[in-house]
């Protein structure tokens, strides 16, 4: 078989799936790509088109310095067919892509169709086929193709709901208040694993009343009828219902922890945990929550020491597929246990729809690359796109969860800056590794294209 005979398997129409079917055209491979709709429609869905958004239509900021906004520069100057295509779907929302939803995914499905190296097959394909194949079948995967997927990976590496705790920014925790200290740890303040955010009993019972009072992110049909959704997962909302004292017999447990302003221990705490290897994310622990986002900023920020936080995610509980990607992937998309097979998109846990599609690109870049005898990329974690696949193969795999793009995957520069001249500094950090990696791959790169932005908060 020569070289450029191989034909290319790509599972899945979304965001990922399509971005990588085109990327692997581009490179001149021929691709199969597999969706099951019609044939077998999901909850989900409305349309047949390829690429459908099923929930917001804004594929988020297209400012420089915010991560959403370079994520989106970077995957414009590597050739993003959906950032083309959102480009020229979109419709007025400031600083934000937003697209006409039935006219975004139209175009997606027209210039998949009409790509001659593309052969669109509409049907469930139920098992991982041997050649080489990019796996981008969603949070919606099919029971069938998702026990295949079990079957190869381990059933322990494959997840079906996901409760998120949302994360915040280091540097925007109030350490005045907040205080350094594992449970029981009698050393110095600095040296314990968790930031504790105290509570008096005044500040705790209104953090309740917040809490319960709040809206919540109304269940899809499918995800209410399952007795089991939240078995496991319990959101915080859910635990307080069941009495004043349940957060603080909980999550919020007191126990072990002296507040060294007052040398007492605090009536309930809430705990961070670090979420990087840099240290510039945490975690509130066991702080799943099914509140609407713009409800948990007010509500968490009543929490002592979170009153300016910066919430890079917001908790999230809903259905999802989603494998264990730091045990199972290299940064590359590739599985470890069969170099010719990739993941991309939201099955990997990156969360977001300019990150799905963008996993989409790196994969189909990578899979044509490979067919094509030459060695796949691994990004520099400089890029936006390269800190992302980093960190969805590098997390602690025990408490793996899903990420989104943001600034606190970047290792900060030395010295101190402004929080806007540390994200521009980002930023031109990115575009220069990727243009100059690019390069150095002869990777094709659209350097006017990536920095074609005047937009500014």
């Amino acid at each position: 078989m020569g070289k450029n005979s191989q034909k290319i398997t790509v599972i899945g129409g979304g965001l990922a799936g399509t971005e990588a079917a085109w990327q692997i055209a581009k490179l001149g491979l021929d691709v199969d790509l597999y969706e099951m709709r019609p044939e077998r429609k999901t909850e989900a869905h409305v349309t047949d088109h390829l690429s459908e958004l099923v929930c917001s239509n804004s594929l988020g900021s297209m400012i420089l310095h915010k991560a959403p906004g370079l994520l989106k520069a970077e995957m414009r100057g590597l050739g993003s067919l959906i950032i083309e295509c959102a480009n020229a779907t979109a419709v007025p929302a400031g600083s934000s892509l937003a697209v006409d939803r039935d006219g975004f995914a139209e175009l997606v499905t027209q210039k998949i169709e009409s790509n001659p190296k593309i052969n669109l097959i509409r049907q469930e394909l139920k098992t991982i086929p041997d050649g080489p194949c990019i796996i981008a079948s969603g949070p919606l995967t099919s029971p069938d193709l998702s026990a295949d997927i079990g079957r190869l990976t381990g059933r322990e590496y494959l997840y079906f709901y996901d409760a998120l705790s949302p994360i915040v920014m280091h540097d925007s925790v109030n350490m005045d208040i907040a205080f350094r200290k594992s449970r029981y740890d009698e050393g110095e303040q600095d040296d314990g694993d968790y930031i504790n955010c105290p509570m008096t009993e005044e500040e705790y019972d209104r953090f309740l009343d917040a809490l319960g009072s709040s809206e919540r992110i109304q269940l899809r049909s499918f995800e209410e009828e399952d007795a089991k959704f939240f078995e496991g997962c319990m959101p915080v909302e859910v635990i307080a219902e069941r009495g004043r004292d349940s957060l603080r017999y909980g999550p919020m447990r007191p126990v072990g922890l002296i507040d060294p302003r007052t040398d007492k221990r605090p009536f309930a705490v809430v705990q961070l945990r670090q979420d990087n290897v840099a240290g510039t994310l945490f975690n509130l622990v066991g702080f799943q929550t099914n509140l609407k986002w713009g409800q948990q900023e007010k509500v968490l920020q009543l929490i002592p020491g979170l009153e300016t936080a910066e919430f890079v995610r917001f908790g999230q509980m809903h259905r999802n597929t989603y494998i264990n990607s730091p045990e199972l992937l290299h940064p590359t998309m590739q599985y470890r246990g069969r170099a010719n097979l990739f993941f991309a998109g939201q099955i990997t846990g990156v969360e977001g729809y300019s990150g799905n599609a963008a996993t989409g690109l790196l994969a189909g870049i990578n899979v044509a690359r490979m067919a094509l005898g030459q060695h796949p990329l691994i990004l520099p974690t400089k890029t936006m796109l390269g800190a992302l696949a980093h960190y969805v193969t590098h997390a602690d795999a025990k408490t793996f969860q899903p990420m989104k793009a943001n600034f606190g995957l970047f290792t900060p520069p030395e010295g101190k800056m402004g929080k806007k001249d540390r994200y521009m500094y980002y930023a031109d950090k990115s575009l220069t590794s990727l243009r100059r990696f690019a390069r150095s791959r002869n990777l094709a790169w659209d350097r006017e294209a990536a920095e074609a932005t005047s937009l500014a908060d």
